[in-house]
């Protein structure tokens, strides 16, 4: 019975630790050494930098010049890759920010700064953000463009992603919050294409066609499996600050999010969702003259457990009768 104990226990421990932070990949080790590989072609395209940073004490300044191909395919690129946990109806939700620079390039073409890429050989990826001449798109499978807005520099940009990813557009859907408000409601389409993986690629990608030099910056990038594993902490005031002022709202606390159980959009403005204030650039953004040097679905755990200890529990006791 022991050997059952052990197996059963095997099974239902990782849901114990399902919900909750899956990964980070937010360069707060220093190095990119939480991706799994780097496609670039030299090391001063991919830098792991101390400013501009969004939260914590590093970000990813990823530079491309035109003619960077280092894995010899379409367009050019300097991307870290990340291979991750989505399978056929997994379910996750992402966080990250992004920078461009009062510089970036504008060009009515497509220039890639994270996306989410298929196993399979050929083809657009499943779910990606680009910018296009002045503006941020997101675009799903079959070119699909279900939202977009003015491309802003100089600002940081934060991004919250909840996707179920699935082939079936029955079953697949996405959701968006950009600075904190929902700009897109719950969103039925295929996020994967049949029989392919996902993985995540993060830097800029962008087509051979794009003369000057592109940077962007990425930070904060975290993988949960619900909304709250990515948004801040809430930071507990220190005992002598006194009692808040009961009309002020509280910022630290979240807001309750949609029912995630309705699948129906939202009638009216969509709800705000607590994250981190935007850093205060002041007037003058950050230039690259500016950067120093290089530095460098749910869980299955409480009930399932507990019935499943329970049944194990019958289970030796009919054993012991025997």
């Amino acid at each position: 019975m022991r050997a059952i104990l052990v197996s059963l226990l095997a099974i239902l421990m990782p849901g114990l630790a399902w919900a909750g932070v899956v990964w980070r990949g937010d360069f707060e080790t220093g190095n990119t050494s939480q991706y799994t590989r780097a496609q670039l072609v030299s090391a001063d395209r991919l830098q792991v930098v101390s400013s501009p940073v969004y939260q914590g004490r590093y970000a990813l300044k990823a530079t491309v010049k035109q003619g960077d191909d280092p894995i010899n395919s379409s367009g050019n690129r300097n991307e870290l890759v990340y291979q991750g946990y989505e399978k056929e109806g997994s379910e996750y939700y992402y966080r990250w920010q992004v920078l461009f620079p009062q510089d970036y390039p504008s060009v009515k073409t497509w220039q890639v700064f994270t996306q989410w890429h298929h196993d399979g050989c050929c083809g657009s990826p499943p779910v990606e953000f680009f910018v296009y001449g002045e503006e941020i798109r997101l675009t799903l499978t079959d070119s699909v463009t279900p939202w977009k807005t003015a491309l802003v520099r100089g600002q940081w940009q934060d991004f919250i992603l909840h996707v179920k990813w699935s082939s079936d557009p029955a079953v697949g859907f996405i959701e968006l919050w950009h600075n904190g408000q929902r700009v897109l409601s719950r969103y039925a389409h295929a996020t994967m294409y049949a029989g392919d993986g996902i993985y995540l690629k993060l830097g800029l990608y962008r087509s051979d066609t794009v003369l000057p030099m592109g940077v962007v910056y990425h930070d904060g990038f975290v993988q949960g499996t619900r909304l709250e594993d990515v948004l801040p902490p809430v930071t507990q005031p220190p005992p002598d600050a006194g009692t808040p002022d009961a009309g002020a709202p509280d910022a630290g606390t979240p807001v309750p999010g949609p029912d995630a159980g309705s699948g129906e959009p939202d009638a009216e403005t969509p709800p705000i969702v607590p994250t981190s204030p935007l850093p205060d650039t002041g007037a003058t953004p950050p230039t690259l003259e500016e950067e120093p040097p290089r530095v460098g679905c749910s869980s299955a755990g409480g009930p399932l457990w507990m019935v499943g200890l329970l049944g194990l529990g019958g289970l030796l006791r009919r054993a012991r009768r025997r």
